[in-house]
């Protein structure tokens, strides 16, 4: 049945990454309800024309210059920002103020800007595309903001769910890299290893649905069905499942408030099956904690805790510095930051991301010793 609805057009940012190959395909699947403005990409070059031609993008930005410019310059009506890294942080600003609805998929964008997104959008303006955020989106509509008591937030484990910290010693890369459910990129991957990836959401969560962090909870659920949870002061829980694929928090964050038919496959409840839930292990996993004290901290500590993050990541997979070392350089990092000071605005933020990376090269070199 044809969808009564108007055509929404698309820009999808970070088109050659996993989340955005797979937004190209729901909107190609889905010609009654989207059409794709144009694309953006980093640095697969051919990969990203390659895909304006199969999906017929009559604009290409390459570079996150070009990708700003795109934002402000094609009439569309949502911007799919995938693109990884808070160097998303730039078009995640253009796209809110050029009036755009913001389906954000980049959270070290939301991690990094903070306060500055949360002035730049209207209500309803951003759309979260997270499995996770997403979940608790759709389980919000079960009561009113006044009747949560908190938000649960499922995290699978990863690949090391169940070690101790001892035995994560001698963690290497490409054991980092074997994530259980998800396929995803380097940095990704490897922070829901560490659980960072699960920190950054904590912090995304109370930006997008302005809950404090001690009612954002995190539990362990390896099998990735319940993607997370709203409990209301009643003591019900409204809690959101799937089969893990990422196609449906694409397709509703491209569609919001609107579902798409057929997108997903549904569980299978004739099937036997069972659904586990564990507490996090704070001291093998330190990621979330250390992440609700600089969300708590806010201005530029977040941005510096992703920064370093991310350079560690990359020392880690350079060989150069060991898994558990990754957190105790981000936290040597977080530790010794010392705010400017003033509003927040984006140029802060990039000075701020400037000198962590620095000092987390620094902290590295000392950490190889």
């Amino acid at each position: 049945m044809p969808y009564p609805g108007r055509v929404r057009t698309v820009l999808v940012l970070g088109s050659t990454g996993s989340i955005g190959t797979q937004a190209l395909e729901v909107l190609a699947e889905h010609p009654d309800r989207f059409a794709l403005a144009g694309l953006a990409a980093g640095s697969r070059r051919a990969l990203a024309h390659e895909q304006a031609a199969r999906f017929g993008a009559e604009h290409v930005a390459m570079g996150i210059e070009e990708t700003v410019d795109l934002v402000r310059t094609v009439e569309a009506d949502v911007v799919l920002n995938a693109i990884t890294g808070s160097v998303g942080l730039a078009a995640t600003l253009a796209a809110l103020e050029a009036g755009r609805t913001l389906a954000l998929a980049n959270k070290e964008s939301l991690v990094a800007g903070g306060d500055l997104v949360r002035a730049l959008a209207a209500p309803g303006q951003v759309v979260p595309v997270d499995s996770e955020h997403s979940a608790i989106a759709q389980a919000l509509r079960a009561g009113r903001a006044d009747e949560v008591r908190r938000l649960v937030l499922t995290a699978s484990g990863g690949p090391f769910r169940g070690r101790t910290r001892d035995e994560l010693r001698d963690v290497t890369p490409e054991q980092a890299l074997a994530h259980p459910t998800w396929d995803m990129g380097l940095v990704v991957t490897t922070n829901s290893a560490t659980l960072v990836n699960k920190g950054l959401e904590v912090i995304e969560a109370h930006l997008l649905f302005d809950v404090p962090y001690e009612r954002i909870a995190v539990t362990v659920h390896p099998q990735s069905i319940v993607h997370s949870m709203v409990e209301f002061v009643d003591g019900a829980t409204i809690a959101q499942a799937s089969p893990p694929d990422m196609r449906l928090p694409i397709a509703l964050g491209l569609s919001w408030p609107d579902r798409v038919p057929g997108v997903g496959r549904p569980l299978d409840w004739a099937t036997a099956s069972a659904w586990t839930f564990e507490p996090l292990d704070e001291r093998a996993f330190p990621a979330v904690a250390l992440a609700k004290r600089v969300g708590v901290a806010g201005g530029t500590y977040p941005a510096v805790f992703n920064a370093a993050n991310e350079q560690a990541v990359l020392a880690f997979h350079a060989r150069r510095l060991g898994y558990l070392d990754i957190l105790e350089v981000v936290e040597r990092v977080v530790d010794a930051h010392e705010p400017a000071g003033g509003p927040l605005t984006l140029e802060a933020v990039l000075e701020a991301e400037t000198e962590a990376r620095r000092a987390a090269d620094a902290a590295i070199v000392r950490a190889a010793r």
